[in-house]
């Protein structure tokens, strides 16, 4: 399967004409809309959120990533393949930590150039129809990488920012509930907020923090919206104490 994640948000026409690529050149491979609304412009922020649901997905999968505010310059296109899951994108951080975290990586520079290539939609020119031959097993003009070039070694292996809003308004943090103390408390937006195992924990309107389906740490409030009550966004600093 290929899986979408990218910034191009829910509505134009940007995902639509990635698709189209990929319907003319893979029709016979599913196509998965993972995130349309990754953290805008912020290829640090979606690095962890990719992180923590690329595993979900069996090896052979191809992650056609684009958060490229670089798009037009001179940073490079990339495949990387991490624990036999594959991605294709843009090499600006986006790829660090489902690299740093893999057991067995490999990485490369995209060489092939398409007939016709935007300045600004390497999404649709360049990416898609890589990601398309990947799925197909077509081969792909590439030069190999070292892949520690692919980290970030600035970048923490886990980031007490808020990296995304669902559509509840539950703040997932780039933090692995796995590398907390189980007594953990987080403060955001002001408020302290110790864990709990699930929303019906705490009372209704009252804020928590637990580990989501996908190993995050994310807060929420029950029967409410957490970016409304706390005043979260995208990008807030979290904080820890034990």
């Amino acid at each position: 399967m290929i899986l979408l994640f990218t910034d191009f948000g829910l509505s134009g026409p940007y995902t639509g004409q990635m698709k189209a690529v990929l319907a003319q050149q893979a029709p016979a491979v599913p196509v998965i809309d993972l995130f349309a609304d990754a953290p805008a412009f912020d290829p640090q922020l979606s690095a962890y959120l990719l992180a923590a649901y690329a595993p979900a997905f069996p090896a052979g999968s191809v992650f056609l990533c684009v958060v490229d505010p670089g798009v037009g310059t001179d940073r490079r296109p990339v495949m990387v393949e991490a624990d036999g899951r594959w991605f294709v994108g843009p090499d600006n951080g986006l790829f660090a930590l489902p690299a740093r975290r893999a057991t067995s990586l490999n990485a490369w520079k995209i060489d092939w150039i398409p007939d016709r290539l935007s300045a600004s939609f390497h999404g649709r020119d360049l990416f898609a129809p890589v990601a398309a031959n990947l799925a197909t097993g077509q081969a792909v003009a590439r030069s190999p990488l070292d892949p520690i070039d692919i980290d970030r070694p600035d970048w923490p292996d886990d980031l007490a920012r808020i990296v995304y809003v669902d559509v509840y308004g539950n703040a997932m943090t780039g933090l692995r509930a796995s590398a907390l103390p189980a007594d953990a408390v987080l403060t955001a937006g002001g408020t302290r907020i110790a864990r709990a195992r699930t929303f019906g924990a705490v009372g209704p309107g009252q804020p928590l923090w637990y580990e989501n389906s996908n190993g995050l740490a994310e807060i929420a409030v029950n029967r409410g919206r957490a970016d409304r009550v706390l005043g979260l966004a995208v990008g807030d600093p979290v904080t820890v104490e034990s």
